[in-house]
């Protein structure tokens, strides 16, 4: 469960409530404007953690120690903060997303936003099974990890 990010709740509230006061035809302006504020939410965020994530690593560098690689045997091609990031960010992207299908389409834009945000998360997954891991080394040859376009 995600927590939830009660200025973005509000935003999306006022947007909803402006749509039904104003009507369809400020439509496009409207999630235009929410989807503006989410994405400089997203960069906020994502700032944040990127510099929190050099000082750390500027912090053990000063200690001494050397920059951990991320680690080839996890289990995954990509580690475990890249997945979680990737499912906030789809989660997060789902609800303007899921606001736009509804006011749309009704019912057939819910399932169709969805389906569309379970297939964006299933294809991010299947690139950490082992069996494709292993098949990318082996064409690699030499035992490093191949590029995650090859198929």
């Amino acid at each position: 469960m995600t927590a939830r990010d009660p200025e973005l709740e509000k935003e999306l509230n006022a947007t909803l409530h402006a749509r039904r006061e104003l009507g369809e035809e400020y439509d496009s302006a409207l999630v235009e404007s929410f989807l503006e504020k989410v994405d400089q939410r997203l960069d906020s965020t994502l700032d944040r953690r990127v510099r929190r994530q050099l000082a750390e690593q500027q912090m053990s560098v000063a200690r001494g120690a050397r920059p951990r690689p991320p680690s080839q045997d996890s289990g995954s091609d990509s580690g475990f903060g890249e997945r979680f990031g990737f499912t906030v960010v789809s989660l997060i992207l789902a609800v303007p997303l899921t606001a736009i299908g509804v006011v749309n389409e009704g019912f057939k834009g819910l399932v169709v936003s969805w389906l569309g945000i379970v297939a964006v998360n299933a294809v991010h997954a299947a690139r950490g099974w082992p069996w494709r891991r292993r098949a990318r080394q082996d064409r690699a040859g030499d035992g490093s990890r191949g590029s995650d376009w090859e198929e």
